[in-house]
């Protein structure tokens, strides 16, 4: 990998897992707000080192050693940087199953997001996709069997992989929907300690990262790149959180930026799978231009807003 597909990996990574991440931030600014300024500091500081290492560092690091037992713990850490030709060969050979497992987990996220999620409306046609809410369950479900039938053609292990990213999906919007709930009553419980209201931000944080973790992987499968640039994004965050929630409030279609980026990073993954060739850089560059669209479309809103 060169230079600059390097820097664009990395910040493509960063403004992935920023913008991924709002939702989030915005609901944690909240309960932060009923809590003292060192609480918010630990939060910060130490919160930071959990949400990088812990949770952005060793859940990629297990996903690649889950999928290529064969290099080994410390090998999966470092195998793209490896020049042993068999190390090569057998990341080469898992990839497809990572890559249609993690894109099918992306996909149905966008799908639940359009159909049935609430939102303001940045797109023609969303609205209409939002009154189809009923339609969510039988659409991800033919999506599943078409793929699933095309990776058979292929692998058979490519096949249980399309499945387990459905099956991770279920599971983890069941854990989502529970933990949001959880972080709102946050706001309401008087009884908590400032201490026991960050603990808990922490385990709720680390289920709304995985979204960020899978998509990763649409950027590369280098665990160190991807712990770097998913670290300077929960960095921004937890500043976002701390600082700067309000005004990142006011730009209100950032969070269709992430969906649509979602959508087109998971089929980047699905297409890889299946042996397309995909430029390395063609990941980033299409977050870059999905989520700035959406910017710049929130940023003429608020100019266009009545003061």
């Amino acid at each position: 990998m060169d230079i600059i597909s390097l820097f664009l990996t990395i910040a493509g990574l960063a403004l992935f897992e920023t913008v991924s991440s709002i939702d989030n931030a915005i609901i944690n600014a909240e309960v932060l707000s009923t809590m003292g300024r060192k609480a918010r500091r630990w939060f910060l500081l130490w919160g930071m080192l959990f949400a990088v290492f812990i949770i952005r560092g060793v859940l990629p690091w297990l996903i690649v050693f889950v999928t290529t037992p064969s290099l080994g713990f410390i090998g999966s850490f470092t195998a793209t940087f490896s020049n042993d030709p068999s190390v090569a060969e057998a990341v080469e050979a898992s990839a497809p199953v990572l890559l249609i497992g993690g894109g099918i987990f992306l996909v149905f996220l966008f799908f639940h997001w359009l159909f049935l999620q609430p939102k303001r409306y940045g797109l023609y046609g969303e609205a209409f996709f939002q009154r189809q809410g009923v339609w969510f369950y039988a659409i991800v479900s033919v999506l599943l069997a078409v793929i699933v039938w095309l990776a058979l053609k292929v692998d058979s292990f490519m096949a249980f992989g399309a499945v387990a990213g459905s099956t991770a999906f279920f599971i983890v919007h069941g854990f989502k929907e529970n933990a949001e709930q959880s972080e709102r009553a946050l706001m309401n419980k008087q009884n908590l300690s400032d201490v026991s209201k960050v603990m808990y931000l922490e385990v709720i944080d680390s289920t709304f990262s995985i979204d960020g973790v899978l998509g990763a992987f649409a950027f590369t499968l280098s665990v160190p790149l991807i712990i770097l640039g998913n670290g300077l994004g929960a960095l921004v965050v937890r500043k976002m959180t701390i600082s700067n929630i309000d005004r990142i409030k006011k730009y209100v279609y950032l969070k269709n930026g992430a969906m649509y980026s979602i959508l087109f990073l998971g089929s980047i993954m699905i297409l890889d799978s299946f042996g397309f060739h995909i430029p390395s850089w063609l990941s980033p560059i299409v977050t870059f231009l999905t989520i700035g669209y959406f910017y710049l479309k929130s940023k003429n809103e608020l100019k266009t807003a009545p003061v």
